[in-house]
């Protein structure tokens, strides 16, 4: 029990340092939710027939669209822990390199309107 503890502990103190070394850079925290809830509304909310613009798995309405995203956003989280901070400055630009690459036409907005709507919602 007391090792459980101790390893509580020094996971508690492993992502509180993550979090300062972020705050550091000058990169603020957004939750999944609030990623998520973002990305619907510049994806076209209720009128688009891609839910979150989910394209590339097939997910069939709003529930099933949303967890797709969630998970991407969970996986990439991940991701730009282990290697995307070497090459991009902040996760939600890691993200959009993702979700959204700027090879893709229409595209060359979607992280500055990302980043609009995170602010508008805080």
């Amino acid at each position: 029990m007391r090792e459980f503890i101790k390893e509580v502990i020094l996971l508690c103190v492993i992502l509180f340092f993550l979090i300062d070394i972020k705050i550091a850079r000058g990169e603020e925290y957004y939750t999944d939710e609030a990623i998520v809830d973002s990305i619907f509304i510049i994806e076209g909310g209720y009128k688009t027939h891609y839910p979150f613009g989910i394209r590339s798995v097939f997910c069939s309405g709003y529930d099933d669209c949303r967890n797709v995203c969630v998970n991407t956003i969970k996986k990439n989280r991940v991701r730009y822990s282990e290697y995307g901070y070497r090459q991009y400055n902040t996760y939600l630009e890691f993200l959009a390199s993702r979700y959204c690459p700027l090879s893709v036409d229409g595209c060359e907005n979607w992280l500055s309107n990302l980043k609009f709507y995170l602010k508008k919602e805080k």
